[in-house]
């Protein structure tokens, strides 16, 4: 059993920045990757970022040159570091991992974070 915490929300002005941290707990073997996803009011979630075992990261095009994301395997924790803020940028923030929890098999079961809201004024 995993669970993901994620803290860092909250409200900001255009132009502003928010560091979104998630942390996984639990019957941890591995995390094969973590990410961000995030959902505006009336549209579908769309996937933000995401980092894998080796730290390589993948970005959404909207995101790309403000948004970094890391990771501290250390602390089974990643980091969702958001420059230049944008008012589209408003929506829930839902962490996601595959994670590994079970010694008798490699298969990595995906996770869900319970949302944090991110509000960017104009």
């Amino acid at each position: 059993q995993v669970q993901l915490v994620e803290s860092g929300g909250g409200l900001v002005q255009s132009g502003g920045s928010l560091r979104l941290s998630c942390a996984a707990s639990g019957n941890i073997i591995s995390i094969y990757r973590m990410g961000w996803y995030r959902q505006a009011p009336g549209k579908q979630r769309e996937l933000v970022a995401v980092i894998s075992s080796d730290s390589t990261a993948n970005y959404a095009d909207s995101v790309k040159g403000r948004f970094t994301l890391s990771r501290d395997n250390a602390k089974d924790t990643v980091y969702l570091q958001m420059n230049s803020l944008k008012p589209e940028d408003t929506a829930v923030y839902y962490c996601n991992a595959v994670i590994r929890t079970r010694i008798f098999t490699s298969k990595g079961d995906d996770y869900w974070g319970q949302g944090t809201q991110v509000t960017v004024s104009s």
